[in-house]
């Protein structure tokens, strides 16, 4: 399947972190701070919304692997934004590189890698 995506092309997405992302809500941890397990679904949902429009119909991506690292703590409240970056494919396979930001500080960043499905067929198979 060809995905008429240019290495390099990017997207941003920006939220205001709530009460249910934190550390607490997801049971990662004790604190009501922005948890590892909210950073890793923003930097999915990124990565699969910049190659979505690029995909034929009936088709989608799944997320496969992640190599991130997370070392800020953000509180309930503060505006962040997520930024993926689409870097290359490797078959089905495409790889982006992902980084969680506040303000100018870096939140987390890391390499994000999702593999494209033909959705029905996909389906049939877990079943």
């Amino acid at each position: 399947m060809d995905v008429p995506i240019e290495e390099g092309e990017t997207i941003v997405i920006t939220t205001r972190v709530n009460d249910n992302d934190t550390a607490r809500v997801y049971g990662s941890g004790l604190l009501d701070v922005y948890s590892t397990p909210a950073m890793v679904a923003l930097m999915e949902k990124a990565s699969m919304e910049l190659v979505q429009p690029h995909l034929e119909e009936g088709h989608g991506t799944v997320g496969i692997s992640l190599d991130i690292r997370h070392m800020k703590a953000i509180p309930v409240g503060e505006e962040i934004k997520c930024i993926s970056k689409y870097k290359g494919r490797e078959g089905n396979q495409l790889t982006f590189e992902v980084k969680v930001l506040r303000g100018q500080d870096t939140v987390g960043e890391g390499i994000h890698k999702r593999y494209i499905i033909d959705e029905k067929r996909f389906l049939l198979k877990i079943k």
